[in-house]
């Protein structure tokens, strides 16, 4: 059943040419923009398949734009861009491309622990700005990251991963969720509430898809209840942190610091977060490695190509659309 497919923006190989090897008709938005959302309902009008991004918002009103559509196969190892509730009502599959990402996601973890901790983006402005004034006892004083303590909340593949990595810092490593993590039980970490998590840890560092009960997971009280020589870092997702109320823990000094790779509401930061210069802000940059792009390309195309061919598609996000499929939902983190 080959159709017409939408790249809704330019990706790298080798999703492009897998999906172009299967369909008969592919439109492509091949600059490195997300389309208006106007723009959007108007693409995917007439599409049998469309391959979408995380900075594609996927509601009701592009579902409904998009009648016919077999299926969303979304670029990335999340779906909260996507109504998924309301693609099953309309028999719409969603996929996404788990696993893929884990190692490089756990690698940025540790660098935003190691920047914050060891102050390494002030560092850098205060060399390039010409005020270094030459070494001294007092100057620039950091925190420590051997030997501290790790609080990692969400234990799934990439927790693990971070968790692994603090082995070598000789770590004590603390969990929490709503599920055991059997590979972070095998490192030697341990479950605890989350309030012992936040009141004891030296890093707390955020691992849990975005949903109901994430939004906000880290407030104002929960921020209260850390220490203050504690830092907070975040590769998962930008509202699981009211980022207003980080604002306000940096500045007072109700935590030493925070380093972050996703936001509230991205691309914008809360105002004030810029002017916090207790912290590492980086660009979303969680998945962006070379290899790991790829991967999500080569991933999200196969599922696209599946579906085009009647095949069931490797990551279903919503299984129960398909009889013969596991009923088990993915993994979202």
């Amino acid at each position: 059943m080959p159709g017409r497919v939408l790249i809704t923006r330019a990706i790298p190989e080798p999703g492009p040419s897998l999906v172009r090897g299967a369909a008969d008709r592919v439109d492509a938005n091949t600059e490195d923009r997300s389309l208006t959302a106007d723009g959007l309902k108007l693409a995917v009008a007439g599409q049998d398949a469309v391959l979408c991004l995380l900075t594609d918002q996927i509601d009701a009103s592009v579902l409904e734009a998009a009648e016919g559509c077999k299926i969303f196969a979304n670029m990335a190892v999340g779906y909260n861009n996507i109504d998924v509730a309301e693609a099953t009502r309309r028999g719409i599959l969603v996929t996404n491309t788990p696993g893929v990402l884990t190692e490089c996601t756990a690698d940025l973890t540790w660098a935003l622990i190691l920047g914050v901790a060891r102050r390494v983006a002030e560092g850098d402005v205060e060399m390039r700005a010409g005020r270094f004034p030459g070494w001294g006892p007092l100057y620039m004083l950091g925190g420590d990251v051997a030997g501290t303590t790790l609080g990692l909340i969400g234990p799934g593949r990439i927790a693990a991963a971070v968790a692994r990595r603090a082995t070598g810092f000789g770590m004590t490593v603390l969990y929490h969720g709503r599920r055991p993590g059997a590979e972070l039980d095998g490192l030697g970490a341990r479950s605890v509430p989350l309030d012992e998590l936040l009141k004891t840890s030296d890093f707390v560092s955020l691992h849990v898809p975005l949903s109901a009960e994430t939004r906000h997971l880290i407030d104002a009280q929960a921020l209260s209840q850390m220490k203050p020589t504690s830092y907070l870092i975040n590769t998962s997702r930008g509202p699981v942190v009211d980022e207003a109320a980080l604002v306000v823990a940096l500045r007072t000094g109700q935590i030493a610091g925070a380093g972050l790779d996703v936001y509230e509401d991205e691309p914008k930061m809360a105002t004030g977060l810029a002017d916090c210069p207790n912290t590492v802000l980086l660009p979303h940059l969680g998945s962006a490695t070379i290899a790991t792009r790829a991967a999500m390309s080569r991933i999200a195309g196969e599922n696209l190509v599946a579906v085009l061919q009647g095949r069931r598609p490797p990551n279903l996000v919503n299984p129960e659309l398909w009889p013969d499929s596991s009923r088990a939902r993915p993994h979202s983190l």
